[in-house]
């Protein structure tokens, strides 16, 4: 194995970070500078904002990272950055801050995916537990606030391949989450809150039919040559669901005395969301998480049938959601699967992955040129 140590730099969100991890394995520091007190007030990210608080926080933690880790910028072996997709003006920053110092270091630089980041926070800890045959075909579900993707991939040498075959139509998971959230009056992020107060509520309270999207591809009949099921999702139509709801059980009255009960509340603990939220909103919320967990693991289980696939893994925010892993891990048992999912540290956004994602590129010189830019709808292929 050739020996490398790589600073990952990872700006793409709402979330600065930065990591030192070598070889692609182990991890000496993974520093991460949460912007979510930025955002709260504002129910969501605003670009804006994000990237101002990118600038402060850069230097400050990549400086960390290297010190946490006991290395100096002349030891690195090479650097990598987030190139997309993202937010184009948070993306920049990193980029910017990345290519200056890797020409004041004259040090290699790696441009890396984020949706492959998420892919190698999987591989890098099952590495780690020394699992380093994973059998292929392995399909991939990439799912957080601004992506819910399926990916074949595939391993020749040091060279990853992926083959897209699922994608969101419209909202990706973790944003219906947040967006729910936001019109419950439960703060932001939306994911984890309702995460909390699911456990409160019955998960069959509500009924939410899953999402019927048309594929040319199921259609009676022979598929036509060259076209692969897709296997897509769509969670615009709960969160209108929800919303129609709200409406017809006349809940607007509560929601707007949960918005201003919890902002005299700097920072609410379960038990402040618990009084402020009724039967009715607790059910709602619990039936709303148990839709989504079922959509997402009947898809993608449905897409491991059609595909063959030895191994599945889950990543991304949305994949810290214990619901979400628990169901997995008994409906693909049932199949005999084997899933494998990050640590909660390493399923939101952060460095590491960064860093592990690039080590393959290191080991081909799959170096990025100096005028490379942001890319803030990069697809992954």
């Amino acid at each position: 194995m050739l020996e490398a140590y790589i600073l990952g730099i990872e700006s793409s969100c709402d979330e600065t970070a930065a990591a030192v991890v070598r070889s692609g394995e182990q991890v000496l520091s993974n520093v991460v500078y949460s912007q979510i007190a930025t955002h709260q007030p504002y129910g969501g990210v605003v670009p804006e904002l994000a990237s101002r608080e990118h600038l402060r926080a850069i230097v400050p933690v990549v400086r960390t990272a290297l010190a946490e880790a006991g290395r100096s910028y002349q030891s690195l072996d090479a650097l990598a950055v987030t190139q997309g997709p993202g937010l184009a003006g948070a993306l920049l920053v990193g980029i910017s801050y990345s290519k200056a110092l890797a020409y004041a270091l004259d040090k290699p630089l790696i441009a890396v995916n984020h949706l492959e980041g998420h892919i190698h926070a999987v591989l890098l800890e099952e590495r780690q537990k020394g699992n380093r045959e994973l059998r292929f075909p392995l399909l991939a579900l990439v799912v957080s606030g601004g992506h819910t993707h399926l990916y074949l991939a595939a391993q020749r040498e040091d060279t990853w391949s992926y083959t897209n075959i699922g994608r969101t139509r419209d909202d990706a998971a973790g944003e219906a989450f947040d967006k729910v959230a936001k019109l419950l009056a439960l703060g932001y992020p939306g994911g984890p809150i309702i995460e909390r107060l699911s456990p409160h509520g019955n998960p069959r309270a509500v009924s939410f039919p899953p999402a019927q999207i048309k594929h040319p591809d199921r259609k009676e009949g022979p598929r036509s040559k060259g076209s692969p099921p897709r296997f897509d999702f769509s969670y615009s139509g709960i969160k209108t669901a929800v919303l129609r709801y709200v409406e017809g059980h006349r809940l607007e009255s509560s929601i707007e005395a949960r918005r201003r009960n919890l902002s005299l509340i700097e920072r609410p603990k379960l038990e402040d969301y618990l009084a402020n939220c009724d039967r009715q909103t607790l059910d709602l919320v619990a039936s709303f998480e148990r839709a989504m967990v079922e959509d997402l693991v009947e898809k993608t289980l449905a897409a491991a049938e059609e595909y063959a696939v030895a191994s599945l893994l889950v990543t991304g925010g949305v994949a810290a959601n214990q619901a979400l892993r628990q169901q997995f891990i008994k409906d693909a048992a049932r199949e005999g699967l084997p899933v494998c999912f990050p640590s909660r540290q390493l399923s939101t956004d952060n460095a590491a992955m960064i860093a592990a994602a690039a080590y393959p590129k290191f080991t081909t010189r799959d170096f990025a040129p100096l005028e490379f830019s942001a890319e803030a709808a990069l697809a992954l292929a």
